[in-house]
């Protein structure tokens, strides 16, 4: 390697799961596109470890478990990626961890956790068991130690333990990104922003409700990740407004139940018994639904796996695009999409469990070719195809089951949820319904077709802000994104143990200032107002670029070197708190140049290419995978093409 030429330099704000997914494609592709003759230099900056980063760090709480199987997770392409870059195939969470129990081969870089609850769980893990996050956090660990390994001798990384503040410089020259807590700032040719998942301050509602607390001496939570929360002013026997039926609630319920040393115990039937130890408050949970997401499912497919997407993949999204008009989700695109959910669920159970079907399959599916989703012929079809109607996928029923009910009292509504949640339960673990799980990966695979339609324009700003990031990210969340059964179960044992008590659907919460009490009403239960004393907002803080508590973002947006997606129409305007960035390259559109900065790129979570997860499912060509893969190409002819910097200053880690 030649010392004649300063090298080429990268800044990669964030070292989370995004920043290792980049740095192992590097890896895959600097044999092609770069010259080891010239040195690459690149810096992580963050204060957390490099591989789990923030939200998968080792220092959290082990109670809080991932909603993903050990199988189901993995951070390597495999034989379905459709990367332009080489595969390089590596394990899944549940294959590295066997290692461990001797059930599978050594991984290098291979070195036990030194926590010896974390090795303990590792090797008594089963591929479909839910991790706790800290498993998660030692794989992740693991993937950023095998990938600096695979980078070539010429190409360098360098961790920096704090925080970016800012990013300047022109875009046809170096840029300097200022650190926390240093004087010099670092001097990079290009800069990437992965930061992952960010906070935000508290919106305008709960600054409100924050205000009452302080008023009168009661406590409030705004949105928050779960990890990072405060639940130590929260009193035993205290009454808690949760509004949020999603993970976060359940995350909130085990740090507020076996975390302050309640118990579970299982009976002789395999039901569970909640043992409290006196220390929980009382949580009253609801939300827009009234019911917790859907149990993930803990079951394989028992038939083929399908070939997706087959109704909504890129030639569909072509024909959309090509009618040159606007479009509405709901009208024009998810019937696509729930035919594609639809035959992921019935191919399942033609294949797998043919006996409660009443036509061949192949004539069901020539049948299903033709029609439309909701076509009256849809339904007579799969009425005389498919005799059972807990069989038929029904969207309707599973978005809104609590629609047209109502209680005459709330011991009423307990008992009617704690069976939905039981049969909820049931059906996720029982693989005679195993085509729910081929609706699920159907559903998986809409999710790398819809950024186009955004991008496109095509989308009108209100079917972008009501449906796609209103109503479907809902959905979606509510069939693919619950907690897994064993989660559920206990939920179960704390409404019996009186601990957890439920709201309803449609769940309003107000704070009434002549008592002091924040208050919870909801259709579900009609005429029945609960008070309480403490109220937590028990989802995910949203995206929002005025609000963000990114030091990084907070400057670029203030000095106008950022754009947040805005989508417009003559008779609405949508801004979705998302970074703009180029949808082939990632590089951030910066409305000061009228077009994406040169030397700077932002990927994942704060950014309009929408829900791209960092890690995946195996075998399913992660959208992300590809993302990752087309990012670290252009970067790597980008920085083989770019000036030496004239000064890069590295600062001591």
């Amino acid at each position: 390697m030649s010392g004649t030429s300063a090298p080429a330099v990268l800044a990669v704000v964030g070292a989370g799961p995004r920043a290792t997914g980049l740095l192992e494609r590097i890896a895959a592709n600097a044999p092609e596109l770069w010259d080891g003759a010239r040195a690459l230099h690149i810096h992580l900056i963050d204060p957390h470890p490099p591989g789990p980063g923030r939200i998968w760090r080792h220092e959290q709480s082990g109670l809080l478990r991932m909603n993903s199987m050990a199988e189901d997770v993995t951070m390597f392409t495999d034989e379905s990626s459709t990367v332009e870059g080489p595969v390089r195939p590596g394990p899944s969470l549940a294959e590295w961890a066997a290692q461990f129990s001797g059930r599978g081969p050594r991984h290098a870089p291979y070195a036990e956790p030194t926590d010896p609850e974390v090795l303990a769980e590792l090797r008594a893990l089963d591929p479909a068991d839910f991790p706790t996050r800290r498993a998660q956090s030692a794989y992740l660990d693991w993937v950023f130690r095998r990938v600096l390994t695979e980078l070539p001798p010429s190409v360098t990384v360098e961790w920096h333990r704090t925080t970016a503040t800012s990013v300047t410089g022109p875009p046809d020259g170096p840029q300097q990104v200022r650190l926390d807590g240093r004087d010099a700032p670092l001097t990079a040719d290009l800069v990437v922003l992965a930061q992952g998942h960010i906070g935000a301050e508290p919106a305008a509602e709960h600054r409100a409700f924050a205000g009452f607390a302080r008023r009168h001496g009661r406590f409030h939570l705004p949105p928050e990740f779960s990890a990072d929360a405060d639940l130590s002013g929260l009193r035993p026997g205290e009454h808690v407004l949760l509004r949020g039926f999603g993970l976060a609630f359940v995350d909130l319920m085990s740090l507020l139940t076996e975390g302050r040393g309640g118990r579970f115990r299982t009976r002789p039937d395999g039901s569970l018994h909640y043992l409290p130890s006196g220390r929980e408050p009382v949580l009253h949970v609801g939300s827009r639904r009234g019911v917790p997401y859907h149990s993930k499912t803990r079951y394989r497919l028992q038939g083929p796996r399908p070939a997706l997407p087959r109704y909504f993949g890129p030639g569909a999204v072509d024909a959309l695009l090509a009618e040159d008009r606007p479009l509405d989700l709901r009208r024009d695109v998810w019937p696509l999409m729930a035919k594609e959910i639809g035959y992921g669920h019935y191919h399942e159970l033609f294949h797998a469990h043919p006996g409660r079907t009443a036509l061949p399959w192949a004539d069901f599916a020539g049948a299903y070719d033709r029609l439309g989703w909701y076509d009256l012929e849809m339904t007579q079809l799969v009425a005389s195809a498919v005799p059972d109607p807990a069989d038929r996928l029904d969207f309707e029923a599973l978005d809104r089951p609590l629609d047209g009910l109502a209680f005459a009292s709330p011991d009423a509504f307990q008992d009617h949820l704690r069976t939905y949640i039981a049969r909820d339960v049931a059906r996720s673990e029982n693989p005679q319904f195993s085509a729910d799980l081929g609706a699920f990966l159907a559903l998986l695979s809409l999710y790398g077709q819809l950024p186009r339609l955004v991008e496109s324009g095509r989308l009108t700003a209100r079917s972008v802000a009501e449906q796609l990031d209103g109503w479907w990210q809902g959905f979606f969340s509510f069939l693919a994104s619950g907690p897994p059964g064993f989660r559920l179960r206990q939920l179960l044992a704390l409404s019996e143990a009186g601990v957890v008590r439920f709201l309803g659907a449609d769940v309003r919460i107000a704070a009434d200032e002549s008592t002091g009490t924040f208050t919870a009403t909801s259709p579900t239960v009609p005429g029945h107002t609960t008070r309480a004393t403490a109220l937590i907002e028990a989802y995910l803080p949203g995206p929002s670029l005025d609000r963000t508590e990114d030091p990084l973002l907070r400057d670029l947006h203030r000095s106008g070197s950022l754009a947040e997606e805005v989508v417009r129409d003559p008779a609405f305007t949508h801004r979705s708190g998302l970074l703009t960035v180029s949808p082939t390259d990632g590089r951030l559109v910066d409305p000061s140049l009228g077009a994406p900065h040169p030397r700077r790129v932002a990927l994942g979570a704060p950014t309009n290419s929408r829900a791209v997860a960092a890690f995946a499912r195996p075998r399913t060509d992660s959208p992300g995978f590809r993302q990752n893969d087309a990012v670290a190409r252009a970067l790597l002819r980008a920085l083989a093409e770019v000036s030496p910097a004239a000064d890069h200053t590295s600062v001591a880690v």
